[in-house]
């Protein structure tokens, strides 16, 4: 049940009530692809930072350790001992990252794994079934998301295919939902926008899929190639024929900047690998620009990444000892590195929907992207 609280231009400050907890939007979720944060982050730590989603991938938890475990284990909660909401994304963007090995057909995809080459086909029934066993908050509609530059013929038909996909996705949703044995039947169903830079497609697309009432709205292959002005161009276009009372959620996107910009556009759920895979490699986020902690500038740097941060990493490390870490190749330096960024991305969160709020929110997102674009 999602209730919008309050508008602030086209931002929306909401409120998405689920089986595992209420979700504050705008939202930020946090990915761990195979159940778990890269970089040795744990449930725990999901906590402390202040996470309220986790996003989990489909295709690769069915591909190992296998769904099926996952069920008999009582579902992806229980797994990784995480009692938040969990959003399972539906192995569909694997469709377009995994170009190589597979082969699309319209009942659904033929893959080879990229782990050890076995044969695997998914379609939208198998998604949901997959994603009914893992037992997510929200699972997300099978489709196919095509590159963003591919010819407007393809896309069209590319795109009605995805529409039929999507109603097998809600019939088999609810049969999954109306068994005795099924984890969570509760299960929440959100439906992806495709057609890549075309308006007129995006548009079409959104008008037909609004009709099915599904649980929230995805904006999907998007940050996969265009520009930035191509994509909030898209948003600007595609955002408002999509129901103003459900979840609007921009997939795989992005950057702190990206965020601000597209919340401005009416959009309210985001996951994005930057944080996390930034932080692996030493690159992090403050609110004065981003940082390289290898540099050598940093070598006798007493401060913490960032003053007056209250993550883990800034509340008891310094910029020096954090860097020898990384030139030591020490996980640990990874690892404060991926709960800083986080930690900033929930914050930045709060802060947006602080903002929202109080009817700010033009003047905070002036001000958070002039912090922003400082180097470091």
């Amino acid at each position: 049940m999602y209730e919008l609280i309050k508008k602030d231009g086209l931002a929306k400050r909401g409120r998405l009530k689920t089986v595992h907890g209420t979700i504050e939007t705008p939202v930020f979720m946090n990915v761990g692809t195979a159940a778990a944060i890269k970089g040795a982050v744990s449930t725990d730590d999901l906590r402390q930072i202040k996470t309220q989603v986790e996003l989990s991938n489909t295709y690769h938890l069915h591909v190992r350790p296998g769904d099926q475990i996952v069920k008999k284990i009582g579902g992806l909660h229980r797994f990784m001992n995480w009692d938040k909401p969990i959003l399972t994304d539906s192995g569909g963007f694997q469709v377009f990252s995994l170009a190589s090995l597979r082969k699309i057909k319209e009942e659904g995809v033929h893959f080879h794994s990229h782990i050890d080459g076995r044969k695997i086909f998914m379609g939208p029934e198998e998604s949901m079934q997959i994603q009914s066993n893992l037992a997510s908050t929200i699972a997300m509609a099978f489709d196919e998301c095509p590159s963003s530059v591919a010819d407007k013929k393809y896309m069209a038909n590319s795109v009605d295919r995805t529409t039929r996909w999507l109603k097998r996705c809600k019939d088999e949703m609810a049969r999954l939902n109306s068994l005795p044995d099924t984890i969570n039947p509760d299960q929440l169903l959100f439906g992806i926008n495709q057609g890549g830079i075309y308006e007129d497609i995006r548009i079409e697309h959104a008008r037909q899929i609004t009709e099915l009432d599904l649980d929230g709205y995805a904006v999907g292959g998007l940050a996969v190639g265009e520009s930035h002005e191509e994509m909030y161009r898209i948003l600007d276009a595609v955002v408002p024929h999509l129901p103003q009372d459900k979840p609007t959620y921009l997939m795989g996107v992005g950057t702190p900047a990206n965020i601000l910009e597209a919340v401005d556009r009416g959009v309210d759920f985001f996951d994005c690998v930057y944080p996390s895979r930034n932080g692996r490699h030493g690159h992090v986020y403050t609110n004065h620009g981003k940082m390289n902690l290898f540099n050598a500038k940093y070598e006798l740097d007493d401060r913490p990444i960032e003053e007056g941060c209250g993550c883990p990493a800034c509340r008891s490390y310094s910029r020096a000892y954090i860097r020898h870490l990384l030139k030591a190749k020490e996980m640990l330096g990874m690892r404060l590195c991926v709960l800083h960024n986080l930690y900033f991305y929930n914050t930045m969160m709060e802060e947006i929907r602080d903002a929202i709020d109080a009817g700010e929110y033009s003047a905070y997102k002036k001000r958070k992207l002039e912090k922003l674009s400082q180097k470091s």
